[in-house]
C-alpha cells in the first residue's frame, strides 16, 4: 500500500509515518523543503528504514502544486492510496499569516494535489480549535456550528476543514485531535505548547514551597488532553476501516478534566504543592464581555496583564482556555475503535512519564550553559568582590560566554590568582584593583571599565563584609555596623548608580545583588550584616520599579550560607551544611541568564512566610537559635566552641542553610 504524508517531519508526523512503516509492504512518499542528507538520515534513523521505503518528495507547501515536479505528479498519479495531510501551524502564538499562508492556502493546494493525483482517500488532520469556542457539546457531525472562530488558529483551523468538505473531488476522513501532548509510554514530546506552559510555573512552585503546604489554585473549563501514541493509533486504524468516508472523528478523552484538575495531577506528577483550594475561574464570565475588552484595549492594563503572564512564564493566549466552554461527543471515535484495544488513557494513569520526561529533556535550565552564552554573547560584566568564593565562581562560569568579564578587589596578589584560574580554565578574566567602600574608587572603577571596555551590561554586586557579633556584644562597636552599611550597602549601590547612565543610554542592563537569606528569616547575631542587605534590597524593589519600562531588570539573590573565606572565622560552621561556592555561582548564573526579581530558597521564603503570618512565633524560634549557638570566638564568644552538640546538630539541619 502506498502513502503520501505532508508534516512527515512534525511531532505527530514522524510517529505516523513511523506506524504506517510498519504495515507490510507500506511505501510512504514524503514531502520534505529540505531534504538535506543530515536531515534525512536522522528520519530514517528515526524510522528504522531506507529511502527504498520512505521516500522524500521536494516540494513547498506555499507553492502551486506543493512545489512537486511535474515528472514527480505523473509518477505519483493514480498510485497513492491515502494521503494524510498533517503539515500545519500548531502554535497559539504565531502571526495571522503565517497561518492563513499555511493552514488555508496550504490546505487548498493539498486538496488540488489529491484530487489531480486521484488519491484513494484524503485524512485532513483537523483540530478541535475548528469549533472555535462553541457553548456546548460539539458533535463529530457538526462543523457549521462552530462559534466564536476571532482567534486566527482557531479561524484557519475551521477554513482549513471547509476546504477539505467542499473542493475535494476525493473521498474524505477528517480527524480532529484534542491538545496533544507526550507520548503516554516514554513521554517523548519536541516542544513546549498547551499545558506544557504550566510545567515551569509549577516546578518553581515546588521549589519554593514543601509539598505538604496548602496553595490555591483555579478550577476552570474541561480542557481535551490526549497523548500522540493514542491520536496515532486511532489515526491508522480509522483510516484503514471500509465504509467510514465522509466522516469526522473526534480523537479526544472522552472524561476531559477541569483545568484546575489537570494542574493538580500534573503538580502531584512533579511532587509539588497540590492546590486544595480552587477557585471557579467562571467567576470572571460574570464581567460582561465589552467590558473586559474595554479594559484590555487601555494600555496600563494590558501592560500589566503582559507582565503577570510573562512572569508566570505562560503566554496570553493561554488565558482563552481557562474557561474553555466545549465539550467533544466522540461516540463516531469509540465506535469505529471498538475491538481494537485503542482508547484513550487517562492524563491521571501517565502525567508522570511526561513530567520525567520534561524535566529530563526540556527545562529550560538544563540548557542554561548555552542559554548563558546566548544571554551574555557581546556583553560586559562587572562582579564586585570577585577574587575568590561566589564571585570567582561565578566568574568562571560566565568568562566563556562573556565579551568581557571583570572582577574587582583590593588584594592585587588575590586578583592575579584569579587571573591565573580562569586563565587555566581557557577564558581570560579582567580584574582591576578597587575599594568599594570608598565612594571615589566605586565611581573610578565604572568609568575606567566603560572607557576600556565600551560598556557594562551586568552588574554582580557580590562584594560584601559579613560580621557575626550579637548586639549585646557590640554596644561599643557601633563602627561594625558603619563599616558593614558603607561596603554592603552605599558600596552596591553607589557602584549601580554610576552604571545607570550607561544602561539608560543603550537601553538595557541587569543588576544582580547577592543578599543574604537571614534578610528573610531575621538571623540574629547578624544584625548589622542583615539591616545592610536589607537597605540595599528595598533600594534595588524601587529602581526596578522605575527602570521596568527601560530595559534595565534587577534580581536578588536572598543566598544561604555558602563556605566562603568570609564564614572562615567561624569555627561552627565547619559542621554545618552550606552551599558550595560553585552551586552559589550557579545561581547567579540563573539570575543572568532568566533575570527573575528574586532567587530564594524554599527555606527561606517559608521563613518570610512565618515572619509576616506570625512573627512571634518566628521571634522565638530565632531566640531559640542565638541562645543555642554562642558568639565566635572572633567576637567574644567561648573560644573553641566548633563543635556541635546533638542538639545543635539537630537544629542546623531542620533550618539548613540559615545563618546562626
Amino acid at each position: 500500500m502506498k502513502y503520501f504524508v505532508t508534516g512527515a517531519t512534525g511531532f505527530i508526523g514522524k510517529r505516523l509515518v513511523r506506524r504506517l512503516l510498519r504495515r507490510r509492504g507500506a511505501i510512504v512518499y514524503f514531502l520534505m523543503r529540505d531534504a538535506s542528507t543530515e536531515r534525512l538520515k536522522a528520519l530514517y534513523d528515526f524510522w528504522g528504514v531506507d529511502r527504498r521505503r520512505a521516500i522524500p518528495i521536494a516540494g513547498d507547501l506555499t507553492r502551486e502544486h506543493l512545489g512537486i515536479k511535474a515528472s514527480d505528479r505523473r509518477a505519483l498519479a493514480g498510485k497513492i492510496d491515502h494521503l494524510f495531510h498533517l503539515a500545519a501551524v500548531y502554535d497559539l502564538k504565531a502571526d495571522a499569516a503565517s497561518q492563513v499562508a499555511v493552514n488555508v492556502d496550504g490546505t487548498r493546494r493539498v486538496v488540488e494535489l489529491a484530487n489531480l493525483l486521484r488519491v484513494g482517500t484524503l485524512h485532513h488532520v483537523s483540530s478541535i480549535a475548528a469549533a472555535g469556542l462553541y457553548r456546548g457539546v460539539f458533535r463529530e457531525t457538526m462543523f457549521a456550528e462552530a462559534e466564536a472562530l476571532e482567534h486566527p488558529y482557531f479561524a484557519t483551523k475551521h477554513d482549513s476543514e471547509r476546504i477539505v468538505r467542499e473542493q475535494a473531488e476525493v473521498p474524505v476522513r477528517i480527524y480532529r485531535p484534542g491538545i496533544v501532548v507526550g507520548d503516554s509510554k516514554t513521554g517523548e514530546i519536541d516542544k513546549i505548547d498547551g499545558p506544557y506552559y504550566f510545567f515551569k510555573l509549577i516546578q518553581r512552585v515546588r521549589d519554593l514551597l514543601p509539598a505538604w503546604m496548602p496553595t490555591i489554585g483555579i478550577e476552570g473549563g474541561r480542557i481535551n488532553i490526549v497523548p500522540v501514541d493514542f491520536v496515532v493509533d486511532a489515526m491508522i486504524h480509522i483510516a484503514h476501516r471500509r465504509g467510514l468516508d465522509g466522516r469526522c472523528f473526534h480523537l479526544v478523552d472522552p472524561r476531559p478534566m477541569r483545568v484546575g484538575e489537570v494542574i493538580s495531577t500534573l503538580a502531584d506528577a512533579a511532587h509539588a504543592p497540590t492546590p486544595t483550594l480552587r477557585l471557579n475561574a467562571a467567576l470572571l464570565g460574570l464581567v460582561p464581555s465589552i467590558v473586559r475588552r474595554s479594559l484590555l484595549s487601555l494600555g496600563p492594563v494590558r501592560r500589566i496583564r503582559d507582565a503577570i503572564l510573562d512572569d508566570l512564564g505562560l503566554p496570553a493566549q493561554i488565558v482563552d482556555f481557562l474557561n474553555y466552554p466545549t465539550r467533544f461527543d466522540c461516540r463516531e471515535t469509540l465506535r469505529a475503535l471498538e475491538g481494537s484495544g485503542i482508547a484513550c488513557p487517562s492524563l491521571r494513569d501517565y502525567a508522570w512519564v511526561l513530567w520525567d520526561y520534561w524535566e529530563r529533556h526540556l527545562d529550560p535550565d538544563l540548557f542554561v550553559e548555552r542559554s548563558l552564552r546566548q544571554e551574555m554573547a557581546g556583553k560586559v560584566v562587572l562582579i564586585t568582590g570577585g577574587s575568590s568564593g561566589i564571585g570567582l565562581a561565578a566568574a568562571r562560569k560566565i568568562a566563556g560566554a562573556a565579551r568581557a568579564t571583570v572582577i574587582c578587589g583590593r588584594d592585587r596578589k588575590k586578583l592575579a590568582q584569579a587571573r591565573e584560574v580562569v586563565a587555566a580554565d581557557g577564558h581570560r578574566l579582567h580584574t582591576y584593583v578597587a575599594d568599594l567602600a570608598d565612594m571615589e574608587d566605586c565611581d573610578r572603577l565604572v568609568d575606567r571599565i566603560i572607557e576600556e571596555h565600551g560598556a557594562i551590561d551586568v552588574v554582580v554586586n557580590n562584594a560584601g563584609r559579613s560580621i557575626r557579633r550579637g548586639i549585646e556584644a557590640s554596644f561599643d562597636r557601633f563602627h561594625d555596623v558603619q563599616r558593614t552599611m558603607q561596603l554592603n550597602y552605599f558600596g552596591a549601590v553607589r557602584t549601580t548608580m554610576r552604571a545607570l547612565p550607561h544602561m539608560l543610554r543603550q537601553r538595557s542592563g541587569h543588576i544582580v545583588n547577592i543578599s543574604s537569606i537571614g534578610v528573610l528569616t531575621n538571623a540574629p547575631r547578624f544584625s548589622a550584616y542583615v539591616a545592610s542587605k536589607a537597605a540595599l534590597d528595598a533600594w534595588s524593589r524601587c529602581a526596578a520599579s522605575e527602570f521596568a519600562d527601560a530595559g534595565i531588570t534587577f534580581t536578588t539573590i536572598n543566598m544561604p550560607l555558602v563556605r566562603t573565606p568570609m564564614i572562615a572565622p567561624t569555627k561552627l560552621y565547619n559542621n554545618v551544611p552550606t552551599l558550595s561556592p560553585d552551586e552559589a555561582g550557579d545561581l547567579v548564573v540563573k539570575a543572568i541568564v532568566e533575570k527573575p526579581v528574586r532567587i530564594a530558597t524554599g527555606l527561606g521564603r517559608f521563613g518570610e512566610i512565618v515572619h509576616t503570618l506570625t512573627p512571634r512565633l518566628a521571634q522565638v524560634l530565632m531566640n531559640t537559635s542565638f541562645r543555642m549557638f554562642p558568639d565566635s570566638g572572633a567576637a567574644g564568644g567561648r573560644q573553641g566552641a566548633s563543635r556541635l552538640s546533638a542538639d545543635q546538630a539537630a537544629f542546623q539541619q531542620l533550618l539548613r542553610g540559615i545563618h546562626f
